[in-house]
């Protein structure tokens, strides 16, 4: 697969990058790794597994965030996807990414970082808040825009939003919760990232990450059962739509007909 092309937009993506794409979309559910304290990330890493999450992100707010990454790299079931965030220069990514980061997030939107992702086949999703930086974003490159801070703003957004961008990959961060999760799917998010609601800290820090194993199954039956809700919405749509192109147009004569009855 070489390029995926959406409305007017196209990325440029490699096979690798495209794959990548696609597995945090299926995925749905970002996990966002934000600690003071992260003495016990494979425990972690295990039990979000557990509860069903395929995509991790560790910050560069973490300490030893670099080396957590590297760590994780080499241990993490093949099927779970690490990634940084909080990435803000291209030196930051170079690293993140030669440490075994198979994307990179950040809070803002710099065309740089997009640019040097993109020579090493990796994803990178900026963050951005308005309308016109989200399409900037997308003109730029971006294979997802995450949408910082999404509290700020409301799942409704997504939907205002994909009214006239209805081809940009859009992901909530900053706000998401086990309650609202699946609202963010039924607008229109291709996925959510979760921070301090999924990745309780003091969850981890009384080691009951059995907790986080059943707060990651409630989040990832959300985001199942909101999918299911947007497939049917769209499919209802689409047939609406094909039906109301079938119908006959009535002659001048006919219109004349039904309006004197």
């Amino acid at each position: 697969m070489g390029d995926i092309v959406s409305g007017n937009h196209q990325i440029d993506l490699s096979a690798a990058r495209a794959a990548t794409v696609r597995e945090i979309e299926t995925a749905g559910v970002v996990a966002v790794i934000r600690l003071n304290d992260a003495t016990q990330p494979r425990a972690l890493a295990d039990a979000l597994y557990e509860g069903g999450i395929r995509a991790i992100e560790v910050t560069m707010t973490v300490p030893r965030a670099i080396a957590l990454i590297e760590e994780l790299a080499s241990s993490l079931p093949t099927d779970m996807l690490l990634g940084a965030g909080t990435v803000l220069d291209v030196e930051t990514a170079r690293h993140v990414i030669q440490a075994g980061a198979r994307f990179v997030v950040s809070p803002v939107f710099k065309p740089d970082l997009i640019e040097e992702g993109h020579r090493r086949n990796v994803p990178v999703m900026p963050g951005c808040f308005t309308p016109t930086e989200i399409l900037a974003a997308w003109e730029a490159g971006a294979d997802i825009v995450k949408v910082f801070p999404a509290s700020s703003l409301g799942p409704t957004f997504f939907r205002e939003i994909r009214g006239p961008l209805p081809e940009v990959r859009l992901m909530p961060t900053g706000g998401v919760t086990r309650d609202n999760a699946g609202d963010w799917i039924r607008e229109g998010a291709v996925a959510i990232g979760a921070g301090t609601a999924l990745v309780d800290a003091r969850a981890v820090a009384e080691r009951r990450f059995d907790l986080i194993a059943a707060n990651a199954r409630h989040f990832m039956e959300a985001v199942r059962l909101a999918r299911g809700i947007y497939r049917l919405r769209r499919n209802f749509s689409s047939r609406v739509l094909s039906n109301s192109r079938k119908r006959p147009k009535l002659s001048a004569s006919g219109a004349a007909l039904f309006l004197c009855r």
